[in-house]
């Protein structure tokens, strides 16, 4: 039998003995550690581990034992095999540039999502989305309708067993009891300017205060918009001569790169709440 592939993440209230007793078990399951991180935070008294491990021994054997030590020290944790792919459904609105991203990097460069469905309330994007070979989603959003597509995005979650949700520039705000249903599992990515320059045309209102810095903040959604853990953000500069198209231009680039990496890394388990922050192992 080959060796399985093992990710552990874990967070509990830290104490002694917490690493030991991991490494424990998992040396009870003969298990060879091939990465670890750890990280105590003395701000909310938690700690967080990650570990990947080559194992013989079953899954299932491992996380019954681990069940047993989260008991002992009120944790929570994570098994996973090492690279699976996550089951993502992508929303969008209009601008296809994150969609595209994804869907090209999830193809070319191995990033470990598989796309079961692209859900946009507006018909834009269903070409990008047929070019990739994933089912494309129409579902109208009004004030009057709202309810019923977010029933229907629900529907959707359970049926597809959809581990991850990514907002694509999916330019809906999501109600409060969606955010609570979903929490933990819905990425969003927006330019780094809030509280500056909401609603419309953010890049041009920008660009009439002569800003410096442009850049982008992915985060996980909770009821409090826009507030949620960050989980990476980026900048870049720009100059009186950049235009207002080579702004929006920039930002949508830094926009790709920062949601890449914050799927990527929630995919790979990298990233563990620690309250209102989140704790991210490179």
């Amino acid at each position: 039998m080959s060796a399985a592939h093992l990710v552990l993440a874990l967070s509990c209230p830290d104490r002694p003995g917490i690493v030991h007793a991991v490494s424990g078990v998992l040396a009870e399951h003969g298990g060879n550690i091939t990465e670890s991180q750890q990280f105590g935070d003395p701000s909310t008294g938690l700690f967080f581990m990650r570990v990947q491990v080559e194992t013989q021994a079953p899954r299932a054997e491992v996380e019954e034992a681990m069940a047993a030590l989260a008991h002992k020290f009120d944790m929570t944790f994570r098994l996973d095999d090492v690279g699976r792919p996550q089951r993502t459904l992508i929303m969008a609105s209009k601008e296809g540039h994150c969609l595209s991203d994804l869907l090209f990097r999830q193809r070319s460069q191995r990033l470990p999502i598989d796309p079961v469905a692209v859900v946009a309330n507006h018909p834009d994007l269903e070409p990008i989305a047929a070019f990739y070979g994933v089912p494309f989603h129409h579902v109208p959003v009004t004030r009057e309708t709202k309810d019923e597509a977010e029933a229907e995005l629900l529907r959707m979650v359970r049926d597809l067993d959809v581990e991850l949700v990514v907002l694509a520039r999916y330019m809906q705000i999501l109600s409060d009891r969606l955010c609570t249903e979903l929490a933990g599992n819905v990425i969003n990515i927006h330019h780094s300017f809030l509280p500056s320059f909401k609603g419309a045309r953010p890049y041009a209102q920008a660009h009439n205060r002569g800003v410096k810095l442009i850049g982008a903040t992915a985060h996980y959604v909770t009821a409090d918009l826009d507030e949620g853990p960050i989980i990476e953000q980026d900048v870049e500069r720009v100059t009186h001569t950049d235009d207002v198209a080579e702004m929006v231009a920039r930002g949508q680039d830094v926009e790709r790169r920062v949601l890449a990496r914050a799927v990527r890394w929630h995919a790979e388990h990298r990233v563990l709440v620690d309250g209102r922050r989140t704790v991210v192992f490179s």
